[in-house]
């Protein structure tokens, strides 16, 4: 009997082990973006930085360095005016999720930004790189 108990409760604690990969992928790398947006709004460096990739934080390793690339080659993020959520392609199952952002830069312009989000290993996205493309005519309604 009470190796039968041991076999139950191991089965338990096996089976209910939480798995590192994300419950909803997109809406977690979704939720990353918007925090990491949040924080250059606020121009909170340290905040901003800890939602960087490893890779982005070996080329820029520390949080100084990381806000002035953000200032120079993404100040449409940098210094967003509203925001919205695109289109999103996830590859290999949400290791990857690709995610479309529409912004409106304060100066009136439009981009858009294509986050690469990486799953890590603790189960968490990070932002691993971001592509801007401007948008110099009206797609229509």
């Amino acid at each position: 009997m009470p190796v039968r108990f041991l076999a139950v409760v191991l089965s338990f604690v096996l089976f209910s082990a939480t798995d590192p990969r994300a419950e909803d992928p997109v809406a977690e790398a979704q939720a990353v973006i918007s925090h990491q947006i949040d924080a250059l709004k606020k121009n909170d460096a340290e905040k901003a930085y800890s939602f960087a990739s490893p890779g982005i934080r070996s080329l820029y390793p520390n949080k100084d360095q990381f806000l002035n690339m953000v200032r120079q080659t993404y100040e449409p993020v940098y210094d967003a005016g509203n925001y919205a959520f695109g289109r999103s392609k996830m590859i290999g199952g949400g290791e990857v999720v690709l995610q479309e952002v529409m912004i409106s830069a304060k100066e009136g312009k439009d981009w858009t930004a294509i986050y690469e989000m990486r799953l890590m290993d603790d189960g968490s996205y990070k932002v691993n790189g971001v592509r801007m493309i401007r948008n110099t005519a009206s797609q229509g309604i």
